[in-house]
């Protein structure tokens, strides 16, 4: 790959400039125009510069094409063979978040440029630093580091999509009425951007989208400066799970909010906390008790304390004390 050199070539053809005569324009030797014609050379800034005022070449042109010669030459250097690099390349499952639209792969023949497309979408200098990045920015909990990929990927992306919303300003203070007012809406037919909106009016971003195909993520949360921000993939297929998650998600923040402005949360040692304290605030422990020694009596309890079905007999199924093929399951179940 010779880089600008081969364009700078058919530049000086095009307008009859001999190689000896733009040399002396540039103030540099034949055999360095002859290395950057034939590129065995990298143009540094100031040739950049001065090349792109005598040709009225773009220098962000310039800067493009000798930077992806450059990629290419570390790849090569640092992986060996077009397999290898490929195989890397896939394993940030690039043609998966091409297909979702994700990422723009600007042409899926050259590794070098599908190399390049992913460093714009990850942000980040180099795969090297990545690594480094993850380290230090989240939390997982599970050391696999295929699953752990996938749901940065995600995440990336969805960071993407909400930086431009604009919400009110979160007040850790309107927690406990944030969660009275989704308990209200709990007991309505599902509608996801109606708690979007109502999450929104408490200062926290919710966005949904569907994770690359094997994750095994339903939700993350993080503080982006001072803007809490949940994620949910889709996999759940009720309404009962969709806000046993949301809850999880919630009472990280008010936990954990200090540590989720410099920490993407994915799972911590206390999730067995966070899911006890979801299934509470969707049915008090003391109204659970009564459910259990009053089956007879679900629909009343479930009325007299604002308590969708649904809620009741998935936990129910949950703990083993109806089957999920059971007729009560079924029938009140609130699939979405």
């Amino acid at each position: 790959m010779n880089g600008f050199g081969s364009i700078l070539k058919d530049y000086l053809n095009y307008h009859k400039i001999s190689q000896t005569d733009f040399a002396d324009r540039l103030g540099i030797t034949q055999k360095h125009m002859n290395e950057i014609i034939n590129g065995k050379t990298n143009l540094s800034l100031e040739l950049i510069i001065s090349i792109s005022l005598l040709t009225n070449i773009d220098a962000n042109l310039i800067y493009y094409v000798e930077n992806k010669k450059k990629t290419y030459e570390m790849l090569i250097k640092k992986y060996k063979t077009e397999k290898d690099i490929n195989k890397l390349l896939n394993g940030f499952y690039i043609n998966e978040m091409n297909k979702k639209g994700w990422i723009k792969l600007k042409d899926k023949s050259s590794f070098t440029q599908n190399y390049l497309d992913l460093l714009e979408f990850l942000n980040v200098k180099d795969l090297d630093v990545l690594n480094t990045y993850l380290e230090k920015r989240y939390l997982f909990k599970k050391k696999n580091d295929a699953d752990n990929r996938k749901i940065y990927l995600w995440i990336k992306h969805c960071d993407e999509m909400v930086k431009n919303i604009e919400i009110k300003k979160y007040n850790r203070l309107l927690l406990d009425k944030l969660l009275s007012e989704l308990k209200l809406e709990s007991n309505n037919k599902f509608d996801s951007e109606k708690i979007i909106n109502i999450l929104a009016k408490y200062g926290i971003v919710l966005y949904i989208e569907d994770a690359l195909q094997g994750t095994k993520i339903r939700g993350s949360i993080k503080v982006m400066i001072d803007r809490p921000v949940i994620y949910l993939t889709k996999y759940y297929k009720e309404k009962s799970s969709f806000y046993f998650t949301l809850y999880h998600e919630l009472f990280h923040l008010k936990k954990d909010y200090n540590m989720l402005k410099n920490k993407t949360i994915i799972e911590l040692d206390d999730e067995d906390e966070m899911d006890n304290l979801a299934l509470n605030e969707m049915i008090p422990n003391e109204v659970y008790k009564d459910i259990i020694n009053n089956i007879s009596k679900i629909d009343i309890i479930a009325k007299t304390n604002n308590i969708p079905l649904c809620f009741i007999y998935s936990r129910l199924a949950k703990e083993g004390i109806i089957s999920y093929k059971s007729k009560e399951y079924l029938q009140n179940i609130e699939r979405i």
